[in-house]
């Protein structure tokens, strides 16, 4: 079998059109989330369970551009939304992607303020570092996201102040990934985790697997516009949809996970490493690839001025 037969049939499986990859995925996500309801873990209806919403992840992954386009091709048809498109700025929220990502950046600066105040008393009170390393993680979050915005509203056409922006926000990841490896140390050694009141988890378990997904598509996607600013916004989207995921885990597992305590440490320090080396990998590549895009600006800006 040769290796583009390989490639098409993986495709086959993989890469549903939209309306098979919804009726699979969403029957698949409430069986599991019924299984970890009602603690049915090592029966035969768990492991079809698990297997069903990994295969439901992946083509919900693959599919999600084809479903999100078809989504947005019928939603475009209906009325309300023909209305809301007569009134100018639902029309550039809808239809410029500059003006979506300036906004998302305010109501993602603005929460994480929020966070951080949260973060920060809870701290003093009950004198935890543990609310203190997420205070410096939102905080960090809020310090690129207006970094990101005070450029957005003033220097639009500077190229290399485009670049440095970007540089800016992957120094500041090293430092944000030194407090997110203080929080899986904390939840590791102190076995701590989040925690959220009954069907809550549930609700939050859709919100991270959509953050994450929703972050890796815009991350590819808006590189297209050739913007390192609207680049690094997605960057940051992403990074919070990982430890989003993160919590997540941590709160499964402090809630079904019983008292496998031995079990809950290695699956919060995997996810967690992975969660760090991902956001190290990142901050190492905005880095090194905006300060070699700003070099060359430089050399050819000194060569243009030494030729006249």
């Amino acid at each position: 079998m040769n290796l583009q037969r390989m490639t098409d049939i993986l495709k086959k499986i993989f890469k549903l059109p939209p309306i098979p990859t919804i009726l699979i995925s969403v029957p698949s996500f409430v069986l599991v989330i019924y299984v970890l309801a009602n603690n049915m873990e090592n029966k035969a209806i768990s492991y079809v369970a698990y297997t069903l919403s990994a295969y439901a992840m992946v083509i919900t992954i693959t599919g999600m551009a084809e479903m999100i386009r078809l989504i947005r091709h019928g939603i475009e048809n209906h009325p309300f939304v023909r209305k809301a498109l007569s009134i100018p700025i639902f029309e550039k929220f809808l239809k410029e992607a500059e003006f979506r990502t300036e906004t998302s950046l305010y109501r993602g600066f603005f929460i994480n303020l929020l966070y951080v105040a949260l973060k920060f008393f809870s701290g003093i009170y009950y004198r935890s570092i543990w609310f203190g390393s997420l205070a410096v993680y939102y905080l960090l979050l809020a310090v690129m996201r207006f970094s990101l915005l005070h450029y957005v509203r003033s220097r639009k056409d500077d190229r290399v102040s485009q670049w440095k922006r970007y540089r800016f926000c992957g120094i500041v990841l090293l430092f944000m990934n030194q407090a997110l490896a203080a929080i899986v140390v904390i939840v590791v050694k102190q076995n701590k985790g989040f925690e959220y009141a009954g069907a809550l988890i549930y609700a939050m378990a859709l919100y991270a697997f959509y953050a994450v997904i929703i972050s890796v598509i815009n991350v590819i996607k808006f590189r297209k516009y050739g913007s390192p600013v609207m680049s690094a916004a997605k960057v940051i989207n992403l990074t919070a949809a990982l430890v989003s995921m993160l919590s997540l885990e941590t709160a499964m597992l402090a809630q079904f996970g019983g008292d496998e305590v031995m079990f809950r440490r290695i699956m919060t320090s995997a996810t967690g490493t992975g969660v760090c080396v991902i956001v190290l990998g990142m901050a190492v590549f905005m880095i090194a690839k905006s300060t070699k895009v700003i070099n060359n600006m430089n050399q050819d800006e000194m060569a243009g001025g030494n030729a006249l």
